[in-house]
Parts: C-alpha cells; structure tokens; sequence
C-alpha cells in the first residue's frame, strides 16, 4: 500500500530584477568603433573638400590630374567609414589587442617618445638653414640611437646614404623641391 505523499508547498516565483536601463554612456562604450569611423568620415570630408576646390587649370596635362588621387582615397575614406558604421551597429566587435610583444601591464616608455619627439623637432628646425641632407641625416640617426643602435661606426653613414637618397628621390627624381642648404652647389 502506498501512502499519499505530502503535498509539497509551492515556491513562489522570485521576481526578476528589473533591468538596468542602458545609457547614452555605456552604449558608446559598447560602440567605441564608431569615433573610428567618425574620424574617417571627417578625413574623407576634409580630402574630398580639398580635391574638389584645388585649382589646377595649369597642371592639368591629360585625362587623369592631380586631383584624381586625392578623389579616389576621399571617397575611399568615406566608403570604410560608412561601412565601418554599419558593421558596428549591427554588433561587430573588433578583436581586442593581445599585446604579444608588448607588456600592456608596463606603463609607456616617455623618454623614448619625448627624445624622438625632439628629435624630429629638431630636425625641423634646422632643415632651413641646414637643408635636407643634413637635416635628414640628423633625424635618421637621431631616431637611430634613440630606438637603441649605438653602432656609431656605421649608424651615421647608413643615415647619411638614406638622407641623400631621400633629397635625390624627391627633389631630383619627383621634382618636389627640398632645401639643399650648404650643400646646393654640391649637390
């Protein structure tokens, strides 16, 4: 014979927590990606804008001119950007950095950026009254040692050759006129 079981007291649903209204803030943390594309759109505006109001009545020699590039990479920009946006807003994530040969616990190296920072600003400087293959020479070997070389037997003479190199390139080869200071009539 079997007994009647106990009639077991019936639990009452727990109510649920009511949901936590989404912010303005955490929705642009989630879409971070967007100030990506908002970036590239501004760029693509900027290029486009410049393209199209360049004057170039007496550089046009053919078909294809000098604003064609800048054309094609604006309304490129404006291309990613748009489909940048929509990727982002239906749920695409880019993958998170791994920081394979970085330390991401380690804090920024300053005295490395703030030596190639002046570096470069002192390349700038001196580009005028030095011209380009000094000046040139001084910025590759100057980022040189900065970023670790301290081979001073070979880092200024590998500096020197990219320098001339560079000057010869653009003011020879393209026709872009670069400062040859003292060296002018030399070189």
């Amino acid at each position: 014979m079997t007994t009647p079981a106990a009639p077991t007291p019936e639990r009452k649903a727990e109510p649920t927590p009511p949901a936590t209204p989404r912010t303005a803030r955490s929705w642009l943390r989630d879409h971070s990606e967007l100030g990506v594309g908002a970036l590239l759109l501004a760029l693509g505006v900027l290029v486009l804008n410049d393209a199209l109001t360049m004057d170039v009545d007496i550089t046009q020699r053919g078909p294809v001119g000098p604003k064609t590039v800048p054309v094609v990479v604006g309304v490129g920009l404006l291309v990613v950007a748009a489909l940048l946006a929509v990727d982002v807003l239906r749920g695409g994530r880019g993958q998170a950095e791994t920081g394979e040969d970085v330390d991401l616990g380690e804090p920024a190296d300053w005295r490395t950026v703030l030596l190639l920072s002046g570096v470069f600003l002192g390349s700038a400087v001196l580009i005028e009254p030095l011209g380009f293959p000094v000046a040139g020479a001084l910025l590759f070997w100057g980022a040189a040692y900065t970023l670790g070389s301290r081979r001073v037997d070979r880092d200024p003479l590998i500096a020197a050759v990219l320098s001339l190199a560079a000057y010869a390139l653009f003011d020879k080869l393209l026709g872009v006129p670069l400062p040859g200071g003292p060296l002018m009539g030399v070189l």
